[in-house]
């Protein structure tokens, strides 16, 4: 669709929500509770996550900084918060929704090398909030939405802030003041000493964003209790504001509960108002919404216990997609997950290189094996490298272990004098005692040596104890290694993300990636078909033949393993179409055990749970039940 960007004649109509005083206040949670009141109301919804650093993606990034990596179907790698955009607007997003200063800097300075600014100073102003501008008019022209909900990340005053901020006060004389409303989000912190709410870092907060020229028309403040009456009037008149259109969003039991609580404030309400929507819209619907969260806060089936099993457990936003996929299964099943966190170091050791060669598994022969956090392959380029098919088991190996520095990739350490050498091995027993109080295991994705012998410990127990198991991209690929390894006899079965020498490459790098240089957005990224094989659990779960899901690896099953693994009783229980990849592996002598090389945890809805973590929460509940 074609958007009118003279002033007044905009199709779209655009809300820009900021942050002040400090971060992590919910701007996300806010936007996408904003969206689903909106849809509820008969309009069509378009987003944008605007991120300042200067990454190009988050692909390249720490989980234990930056959190998750939220995967879209068409590949882009972004931020966490396009999760709560789909699951709370049930949108399927992509590329377009998501821009970082890196991807606004890379395209302005190639249009520069290619000589299209004529000769101009480049600057600031007007060529970065222009192109900033163009991004936001991209949203609405690829979705056809009548509002388009664009979310500032950070928090004002932040000086990589300040060019989208320039850009979003252009944007309300550029298409008409009619059609941009602004949402600022604060801070009004409770003083327990004093027993009191204060809301002078909400007036600096708004003084701040006025200085920039930007008059917030709503004000939400954040809290852990309830604005008074006088109080909500007392930031009104500071902050010249309407008093109505000071909304509080306090702490609720469930993330999902937010939508309904600023739904009794009104907000909605006032967006509709402010942006002249008023013709346009429905009787909102919420009742669908309004039985979920019902069912979240009271379950009438209990509790059941499931463990993430990681190495990025520190930050449990590493792994939000996957903790709110357990949430809408256990919507589903009526039942709370309660999740015990479990580092994966917990199951391993560090060992010496020796030490571990005696041990007869070795991990790496420690030339140039090291693995950056995007699981690249790093070892010399040799002739094996140009091969196009996995290689096939071999015999000897050396010994040694290299891993990058937490969170890094390997083209930013290629010096490896610098790397410390490292080997560990799993501690048969620790398991039985960490584990034995909860009803389901799951290994979600990861990348790096770290934590994997740990991981395949945690697989191992769930395998022999019957206990339900999900694995999840690298969770599948450790339970096939720890199959081979503990059913076929394959003692020194590995991949060869971790271990280049392995004899016994289970796991081997895709033919595609063999000659991949650089790490960011080089992976396969995105939906991706898959046939599921009738009489399994995966096709039980899906109902269906063919499913498309999302995938983020380089590493896969190598097929030179598939006979023997499948006549020890490993299931291939979804391929691609082409009969090339492996994409779920179940176990035939197991109540539930399904493992999947794709990331179904982004394709969950509150309202829709995936049907995998459905069933898996369903077989956890049936074992607690027993």
């Amino acid at each position: 669709m074609f958007v009118l960007v003279a002033r007044g004649f905009s199709v779209a109509k655009y809300v820009f929500v900021t942050g002040g005083v400090v971060s992590a206040l919910g701007k996300g949670i806010t936007a996408a509770s904003l969206g689903r009141l909106l849809k509820a109301r008969g309009l069509r919804i378009g987003v944008l996550k605007v991120d300042p650093y200067l990454n190009v993606d988050p692909g390249t990034m720490s989980p234990l900084q930056h959190g998750e990596v939220f995967v879209t179907d068409d590949g882009a790698e972004t931020d966490l918060d396009l999760g709560h955009y789909e699951r709370f607007i049930d949108l399927n997003l992509g590329r377009v929704n998501n821009v970082t200063t890196g991807q606004i800097y890379a395209d302005i300075l190639a249009r520069e090398r290619k000589g299209e600014y004529l000769g101009g100073t480049v600057q600031v102003i007007p060529h970065v909030t222009n192109a900033i501008k163009d991004r936001i008019r991209q949203v609405a022209q690829s979705s056809g939405a009548d509002v388009i909900i664009a979310e500032i990340g950070g928090t004002v005053g932040d000086i990589e802030s300040l060019p989208y901020l320039e850009a979003i006060r252009q944007f309300r004389t550029d298409v008409g003041r009619d059609d941009v409303m602004y949402i600022h989000v604060t801070l009004v912190p409770y003083i327990e000493a004093a027993g009191e709410l204060k809301t002078k870092p909400t007036q600096h907060s708004v003084k701040e964003l006025r200085s920039i020229g930007i008059q917030p028309d709503v004000i939400v403040c954040r809290a852990s209790v309830p604005l008074s009456r006088d109080m909500k009037d007392k930031v009104a008149l500071f902050c010249d504001t309407d008093p109505d259109a000071v909304v509080q969003n306090i702490d609720a039991e469930s993330i999902y509960e937010v939508p309904l609580l600023l739904e009794q404030e009104g907000l909605a309400n006032i967006v509709v108002r402010r942006l002249g929507l008023s013709r346009r819209v429905s009787r909102p619907d919420l009742s669908e919404w309004v039985g979920l969260v019902e069912r979240a806060k009271r379950p009438s089936s209990g509790t059941v216990r499931v463990a993430i099993v990681g190495k990025y457990v520190a930050l449990h936003d590493a792994y939000l997609s996957v903790v709110e996929s357990l949430a809408h299964a256990g919507i589903a099943n009526d039942v709370s997950v309660d999740i015990k966190w479990v580092d994966s170091g917990t199951f391993e050791e560090e060992v010496g290189l020796g030490e571990l060669a005696a041990n007869g598994r070795p991990a790496a022969n420690g030339r140039n094996a090291a693995n950056g956090r995007n699981g690249v392959n790093g070892r010399a380029a040799d002739a094996s490298d140009q091969s196009t098919e996995h290689r096939a088991p071999r015999a000897g190996h050396g010994a040694g272990s290299l891993e990058a520095a937490e969170g890094t990739s390997v083209g930013f350490l290629m010096d490896l004098s610098r790397r410390q050498r490292r080997a560990y091995i799993g501690r048969r027993g620790k398991a039985d005692e960490v584990l034995a109080d909860v009803d389901g295991v799951i290994v979600p994705g990861g990348f790096g040596y770290r934590g994997v012998e740990g991981k395949i410990e945690a697989i191992r127990w769930a395998r022999e104890n019957k206990v339900p198991y999900l694995g999840i991209c690298l969770g599948m690929q450790l339970g096939v290694i720890e199959f081979a390894r503990n059913v076929c006899g394959l003692d020194d079965a590995s991949s060869t993300e971790f271990s280049p020498d392995t004899p016994d490459p289970v796991i081997d790098l895709m033919p595609d990636q063999q000659n991949v240089e650089n790490l960011g957005g080089t992976m396969r990224l995105g939906a991706y078909p898959c046939l599921l094989a009738p009489g399994t659990l995966a096709a039980d779960a899906y109902g269906e033949r063919l499913v498309q899901e999302r995938h983020r690896h380089r590493f896969e099953f190598n097929n030179a393993y598939r006979e023997r693994l499948t006549a020890a009783g490993l299931v291939l229980s979804g391929l691609s179409p082409d009969d090339r990849l492996v994409e779920i592996v179940e176990l035939k002598d197991h109540p539930w055990y399904c493992a999947t090389q794709f990331h179904l945890e982004f394709k969950s809805r509150p309202n829709r749970p995936h049907p995998l973590f459905r069933d898996f929460v369903a077989a956890a509940l049936a074992r607690r039940s027993k």
